[in-house]
């Protein structure tokens, strides 16, 4: 059984910083790799950042330079460091992750956390 729990959203105002947590938990070796997505109301679900197994990153053109993605190993969890949040920020983020079980890759989901930028 494998969970996967984001954490860290909340409301922040124009500006501001949150840092998201995506912890997977269960008999796992590592989180192979991992990506942030959010989704606002009314639109579509979008990819946000995306961690590989190498360490190689990449990002939604509107949030270069503002947010940073990173996954801690010994922990079984990824993180996203949002600075310079914009109200166009709000929305729900979840994580996807593809995780090694003895050798073998599966992909899970989590619940999702909600981020609103508002004054």
């Amino acid at each position: 059984q494998v969970t996967v729990v984001e954490s860290g959203g909340g409301l922040v105002q124009p500006g501001g910083s949150l840092r998201l947590s995506c912890a997977a938990s269960g008999s796992i070796s590592n989180i192979w790799s991992a990506s942030w997505y959010r989704q606002a109301p009314g639109k579509q679900r979008e990819l946000v950042a995306g961690i590989t197994s190498a360490g190689a990153t990449n990002y939604l053109d509107s949030v270069k330079g503002r947010f940073t993605i990173s996954k801690a190993n010994a922990k079984n969890t990824v993180y996203l460091q949002m600075n310079s949040l914009r109200p166009e920020d709000t929305a729900v983020y979840s994580c996807y992750v593809i995780v090694d079980i003895t050798s073998i890759l599966y992909e899970y989901w989590g619940q999702g956390t909600q981020v609103t930028v508002s004054s």
